[in-house]
């Protein structure tokens, strides 16, 4: 079992990064909860609301590539406990916004601080801590966090309805400081040797650099790949409702989609020691096309849906991981830090646009307008992994991230 590369340190990193991850990403999720409440308060449209959430991965893509340096330079670890502190003013301004000026800044304060303490900087830690063992402890962070909006999405409901939106905001402010400040400061080990001394490249030889057509090659399986799955993440439910699906069997199907895209992590995490990225997002990558025509050839069949939820769920899990995974096939533990940060801007402003874009084109044009551009992208996604797989190194190399 591949549970067993995973020593004391890295376990209990798992669980430390788990719990913040978990609070992190549930607590800025609160739009899908609050989202008309604040529309109500503020007297601005609902849209304008959850451009709120664009405006964070617009900032969080934006403050990726500066912030290499610093998780370079100090660690992921001191990284993280300022990305927590300034989180807890972000929360403060959100909760005290009266118009669109303060919600709009309070939306930049928790991009910058997220860039600094979610997704990215989690997989740098764990890089830092495992080594080799990276991809499988990545692969169990991601089992651990995909239950955020399960758990977080009852709890804000809960809270709003209990103390209204504002308090709920000012809650998850102090739990920013009083859980997650602590867990990074006093349960994350400290760094000890720099990213150049623990180096798996042999003395007194260099490190060779990676040709920038690979950084492209990564950049563009990584984010065509995203587009896809980011938007689908927002419209999927309507997007089967436009295949001819009732409301009710609409969600029955979509709900499916959790399941087997956690399924998906599960099973590539425990074949972890015999695939590598690029080998789990060849099979992933050739699933999402292959979803799409199903979809596109079934008229809205029960049977067509139903294939493409299992293909879709189980290749869009599995690029959940790659994502964080790919970049482990070409840079080594001290280059993975400045690689995983530039492609976090490319990856968060997909992020931000995907789904408006992609809600766009199913209300002007439908769903068969959606699912082939969708079958483009992946399609194209999949021709870039064909060519990192042909330019993969023979041994673990480390480049500088272009």
């Amino acid at each position: 079992m591949r549970i067993a590369i995973l020593d004391r340190t890295i376990v209990r990193t798992l669980i430390v990064l788990a719990i913040a991850q978990l609070m992190g990403w549930g607590s800025v999720g609160l739009l899908a909860i609050v989202g008309s409440q604040i529309a109500a308060d503020l007297q601005i449209s609902i849209a304008a609301v959850f451009a709120g959430n664009s405006v964070f991965y617009v900032v969080m893509g934006l403050w990726a590539p500066p912030l290499a340096k610093a998780f370079n330079a100090f660690g992921a670890r001191k990284v993280m406990i300022l990305g927590t502190i300034l989180a807890a003013p972000g929360f403060v301004a959100l909760a005290a916004a009266h118009g669109p000026v303060l919600y709009f800044t309070a939306w930049v304060i928790l991009g910058t601080a997220g860039s600094a303490m979610l997704t990215t900087a989690a997989y740098i830690m764990l890089n830092e801590i495992a080594g080799s063992s990276a991809k499988s402890a990545i692969g169990v962070l991601m089992l651990m966090t995909g239950l955020s909006s399960s758990i977080f999405w009852p709890a804000a409901a809960f809270l709003s309805g209990l103390i209204g939106w504002r308090m709920t905001c000012l809650v998850y402010a102090a739990a920013m400081i009083v859980v997650c400040l602590p867990l990074y400061a006093f349960g994350l080990p400290r760094r000890s040797p720099s990213p150049k001394a623990s180096s798996t490249v042999p003395a007194g030889r260099k490190t060779p650099a990676l040709p920038a057509g690979i950084f492209r090659l990564i950049v563009s399986a990584i984010t065509l790949n995203a587009f896809v799955t980011f938007g689908f993440s927002a419209i999927l439910i309507e997007l089967l409702k436009a295949e001819g699906l009732p409301t009710g069997e609409a969600v029955a199907f979509g709900s499916m989609l959790g399941i087997l895209q956690v399924g998906a992590r599960g099973v590539d995490f425990l074949g972890g020691g015999r695939w590598d990225g690029i080998t789990t997002a060849l099979f992933a990558g050739l699933a999402l096309p292959l979803a799409m025509l199903l979809l596109i050839l079934g008229h809205g069949t029960h049977w067509s849906i139903a294939g493409f939820i299992l293909l879709y769920g189980l290749g869009s899990g599995i690029l959940a991981v790659s994502r964080a995974t790919i970049p482990l096939v070409f840079y080594d533990q001290a280059a993975y830090a400045r690689a995983a940060s530039n492609i976090a801007l490319p990856l968060n402003l997909i992020s931000a646009i995907s789904p408006p874009l992609l809600a766009g084109l199913l209300a002007h044009f439908g769903s068969e307008a959606v699912l082939g551009l969708a079958m483009l992208c992946s399609c194209g996604a999949f021709v870039a992994l064909l060519r990192l797989n042909r330019g993969r190194p023979a041994r673990a190399t480390a480049g500088t991230a272009t």
